[in-house]
């Protein structure tokens, strides 16, 4: 075929090959940037290290992507989603003195250390400790959000939710979970704004809890964050606050449910 249309057949082709590079070239490089941001996280530190091994109180296992700190008589369990971007392993001292309280801590591995990517990560864990009657869902940050929209899910199967320096954008109000909220005074990276207006989805009875001079980073054990507030206190001090709230608020949930 010759002539005018031809030429025209021949320029449309070449507008589709430009197209479909420029659209493959996008695509490319929103991979290279995405594998680029989730490379860049926060690892968990020595402190964190230190608290993986096993002890004459908890005993420490990893299984299916996820660490295990169990006592000897474990009273109730705590799934865990831990922050954006930090490694789930940062979350060993807090969850290894909380083991220390009888209570068995389960931290998931989330892919890419983003929770938003498996929200669904705490199915399965309480059939395999059936004798636990009374579980606990919670995270910290990013984790603390995606682990209340997992308990707005499955309020009947859990007892409730404990939010560190996160919020929840699920109406939980109903839901008959206890909900546990703690946060630093000198938080840099919590949204207050979004915080304070996600406050009505938490039932009435929910605890919030300020650690006077804590820090967003404190929660767990990866050293200080981007764009936090400059904390007034120890790691370990805003530790020992943290386990004694949520040691009280399962305390008193079990006596009142005695």
């Amino acid at each position: 075929m010759n002539g005018p249309a031809a030429v025209t057949t021949t320029v449309k082709k070449k507008k589709w090959k430009v197209v479909i590079l420029l659209v493959g070239g996008i695509v490319l490089l929103c991979i290279a940037g995405f594998f680029i941001y989730v490379s860049i996280y926060y690892h968990a530190d020595t402190t964190a290290w230190e608290a993986l091994p096993s002890d004459n109180d908890v005993t420490v296992t990893e299984q299916d992507g996820a660490l295990i700190f169990a006592p000897q008589e474990p009273r109730a369990g705590f799934i865990f989603y831990p922050g954006g971007k930090v490694e789930y392993q940062a979350y060993s001292p807090l969850l290894h003195t909380l083991a220390k309280e009888g209570i068995l801590c389960i931290a998931v591995k989330m892919p890419f250390n983003l929770a938003v990517f498996n929200p669904t990560a705490a199915d399965g864990w309480q059939e395999r400790y059936p004798a636990i009657q009374r579980w606990y869902i919670g995270g910290h940050s990013l984790g603390g959000s995606m682990a209340a929209v997992y308990a707005s899910q499955h309020s009947q199967q859990l007892e409730g939710l404990i939010l560190l320096a996160a919020y929840s954008a699920e109406d939980l109000s109903q839901s008959g979970l206890r909900v546990l909220s703690v946060y630093g005074s000198e938080d840099g990276v919590l949204n207050r704004e979004k915080y304070q207006a996600h406050l009505s989805h938490l039932p009435a009875d929910y605890q919030e809890l300020v650690i006077q001079g804590g820090c967003h980073a404190w929660f767990g054990s990866y050293g200080r964050q981007e764009g936090d507030g400059e904390p007034t206190i120890s790691p370990e001090e805003q530790r020992r606050q943290t386990v004694q709230f949520i040691r009280s608020a399962i305390s008193q949930a079990s006596h009142t449910q005695a």
